[in-house]
């Protein structure tokens, strides 16, 4: 598996040079983007050896740890030392679905919103944190994280469950996965709020993003509340 290890100060500079090429980020020649993490993917550790498929797995989905969320890092908004991983996002994102629901006492089937939060991301192992500046088309984009979804689970047990699961996600016709595109949005929004508190960051683009994308009352006015505190 190749890896391609990127500084932010180099991706900041590409991103730069493809906006003003209308380009989009660089191919590795396999349908993968390069990464910005803070390692390489660790299941290339496990090349050569015979592990259980939990192991494989766990070892592959593991770099969502290590993945920067490459929105932050764009135009030198947070440093590299402050940026979240894709894996804190998914910390997140559950925190406020756990809240959220228990609170509220929302009609969801909260195993399924929970296995989703949990594996909405997983495309991104393999496929890179591709942002919407990136010049990517929406086929392509799932394309290359189903791609990605469908590797790490090719081998494993049963994993076409996974990969359903997943493609249910991305879909988002089922309440369910609605909800947590939702909060997808929210937590981000959150996310953001901490930044402008913490470093000054401008993230307005980001506030205005998420806004246009929470429909649910409860969550508009847990996004109204945090965009009025900055």
């Amino acid at each position: 598996m190749s890896f391609t290890r990127q500084t932010p100060e180099e991706v900041i500079r590409k991103d730069a040079d493809n906006e003003k090429k209308g380009g989009c980020m660089q191919n590795d020649g396999k349908g993968r983007f390069a990464d910005v993490a803070k390692n390489m993917n660790p299941g290339s550790l496990l090349k050569g050896r015979n592990v259980d498929p939990i192991i494989e797995a766990y070892f592959q989905i593991g770099h969502l740890k290590q993945l920067y969320r490459r929105g932050w890092l764009r135009k030198n908004r947070v440093s590299e030392a402050h940026c979240e991983s894709v894996a804190d996002h998914c910390f997140g994102m559950m925190i406020l679905a756990i809240l959220i629901i228990d609170r509220f006492g929302i009609g969801l089937d909260f195993s399924k919103v929970a296995r989703m939060i949990v594996l909405h991301e997983l495309g991104e192992v393999y496929g890179g944190d591709i942002t919407p500046v990136d010049g990517i088309s929406d086929g392509e984009k799932y394309r290359i994280e189903r791609d990605s979804v469908k590797r790490i689970f090719e081998t494993y047990p049963g994993g076409e469950v996974y990969v359903d699961m997943w493609e249910e996600y991305d879909a988002k016709t089922t309440k369910e996965a609605k909800f947590v595109a939702q909060i997808d949005k929210l937590e981000m929004a959150f996310q953001a709020s901490v930044y402008r508190l913490q470093h000054g960051a401008d993230l307005d683009a980001f506030m205005e993003s998420a806004r246009d994308s929470i429909q649910s009352d409860v969550l508009v006015c847990l996004f109204e509340e945090i965009r009025g505190m900055i």
